[in-house]
């Protein structure tokens, strides 16, 4: 199982930040989406939230596994 160090885990939580801010306008913007009546305008919106998350998330751990790669030797 891959499990994170402390350093390791302080390494990459830095990217958390722009998660949290991605999460909190996305939110926001099905709350108080202006685009109620078109579809693609509301897919496109999101995607454009969802597609940069699901990146950095992956990008997050792939450096986590390079970090803790490199720390371990």
């Amino acid at each position: 199982m891959f499990r994170l160090h402390r350093e390791t885990l302080l390494d990459v939580i830095v990217n958390a930040i722009p998660m949290v801010i991605i999460l909190f306008f996305t939110a926001y913007l099905l709350l108080t989406s202006p685009w109620v009546s078109d579809p693609f305008v509301m897919v496109v919106a999101i995607g454009l939230h969802a597609v940069p998350f699901v990146l950095l998330g992956l990008l997050t751990w792939v450096a986590a596994r390079v970090i803790q790669d490199a720390e371990l030797g």
